[in-house]
């Protein structure tokens, strides 16, 4: 993840001052990052087996993980054991990112000026926030929010009743009518008392030509950023979690579901009301049929369907 534009950091911290019952080390974490995006100033966190290969090669300074898990991190990264991997994540984040547990409003929305915005079309009661970015020949709808740093490319159609934050859409980018985009995904940790939330400081990056049907819900990423790769098509109502990552050139029915950090390939079609569970895999060119609930990998050039979700074959031989 690049540098955060939507949200302030109040770090750097010591590594003791943010985990004082599991670390005396003295040494400066000035950001919280994915394994695979963490550099030798940033804090990581490593939760299930899943991950090993990028826990092998992250270049954090200090890892959240479990004590069965912190022979898979290299020498170089302090570890930091703990009973609860997200609960202490979530504390840690807080400190870094104390304004990313809620959706607060962006209260330096206004009227847009032409003047600011040359080529660009609005309708009625539009209202954007400070810094925001949108190319040329662009449209935007009436009763449309668009939040502080948010960037726009050119030539897209942004229809009306939308609010869009914490996000970058590419050109030719197409929005219709009611969608959300760049919310807070559904995260916390369940505790008696009071559920802790976790923050999300994550984004929502849409490449260039997607489309992005009626009243669907895209959530920012937590720690990671959430990804819609170029010429892909979401239809109505259509719901990605944070941190999902979807490929290039695919075809998402309506009322599908995405559940956290799960992957996609490339060329991947999607049946209407389709279910995928979190951290999942889905390879390139495969098809999943419409009422599925995908709840494990699937390999490249696969068909499948049903619940749970099995090869096309074996879902037509159960019929029998």
């Amino acid at each position: 993840m690049s540098k955060n534009i939507f949200f302030k950091s109040k770090g750097p911290f010591k590594l003791d001052f943010l985990f004082p019952n599991y670390s005396s080390s003295k040494i400066i974490i000035k950001d919280i990052k994915s394994l695979d995006k963490a550099g030798k100033t940033d804090l990581t966190f490593f939760d299930s087996s899943n991950y090993k290969d990028l826990a092998s090669k992250t270049k954090a300074s200090g890892c959240i993980t479990k004590d069965s898990l912190k022979n898979f991190l290299p020498k170089t990264c302090e570890t930091i054991c703990v009973k609860s991997v997200l609960f202490e994540l979530a504390k840690a984040t807080s400190k870094f990112y104390p304004n990313a547990d809620l959706d607060y409003p962006d209260i330096s929305l206004e009227k847009p000026k032409k003047t600011k915005f040359p080529g660009v079309k609005f309708g009625n009661n539009v209202l954007i926030g400070k810094n925001v970015k949108i190319g040329k020949s662009s449209v935007i709808g009436s009763n449309t929010i668009i939040e502080q740093n948010v960037a726009i490319g050119k030539n897209c159609v942004i229809g009306s009743q939308i609010m869009i934050k914490n996000s970058i859409l590419g050109d030719n980018v197409v929005v219709q009518d009611g969608a959300k985009i760049g919310l807070k995904g559904f995260g916390f940790v369940p505790l008696k008392e009071k559920n802790f939330r976790m923050p999300h400081i994550g984004k929502v990056i849409l490449e260039d030509n997607v489309e992005i049907g009626a009243s669907c819900t895209i959530d920012r990423g937590s720690i990671d950023d959430t990804k819609i790769g170029k010429n892909t098509f979401l239809d109505n109502q259509v719901h990605v979690a944070h941190n999902v990552k979807i490929g290039k050139n695919c075809m998402i029915a309506g009322q599908v579901g995405f559940a956290g950090s799960s992957t996609l390939g490339n060329n991947v079609s999607i049946g209407g009301q389709a279910g995928i569970s979190g951290h999942l895999k889905i390879g390139n060119n495969v098809k999943i049929g419409g009422g599925s609930g995908v709840v494990k990998d699937i390999s490249d050039n696969t068909v499948v369907m049903g619940y749970p979700a099995v090869p096309l074959k074996e879902f037509l031989k159960r019929g029998k």
